[in-house]
């Protein structure tokens, strides 16, 4: 893998694991907390990883931020998204649009930069 690519693809496979895993929390776990049980052993079962997950995402955020040189709006904005259901996958969707338009266009001019002039 592309050295250049291992924080963009950290970043999109965190995005989607913390993503769903804060919707089990939001749409299994809390319910049964507080319509079935509320000391059911699902609960931490499904928070307590998520809460992991989540610190990994904002370090792979932050990685990838100051890879690309984001700004700290956007940085914060993307941290931020991973805590809202739904959220996170569609501004993953657009980050990742982005950052690959970003990444495919400096590798096209990489090489006519690095290319070798005719002196005559």
């Amino acid at each position: 893998m592309d050295k250049k690519r291992l924080p963009f693809t950290l970043y999109r496979v965190l995005a989607y694991v913390t993503g769903v895993w804060l919707l089990l929390l939001a749409f299994v776990a809390m319910p049964m907390k507080y319509f079935v049980d509320p000391d059911t052993w699902v609960m931490p079962a499904i928070a307590i990883p998520h809460g992991y997950i989540y610190m990994v995402y904002v370090l792979a955020v932050l990685w990838l931020s100051l890879d690309r040189k984001w700004a700290a709006g956007k940085t914060l904005g993307v941290m931020i998204a991973g805590t809202i259901p739904f959220v996170g996958f569609v501004l993953e969707h657009r980050v990742a649009k982005q950052e690959k338009a970003a990444m495919d266009a400096e590798a096209a001019a990489a090489p006519a930069q690095s290319a070798p002039t005719a002196e005559g």
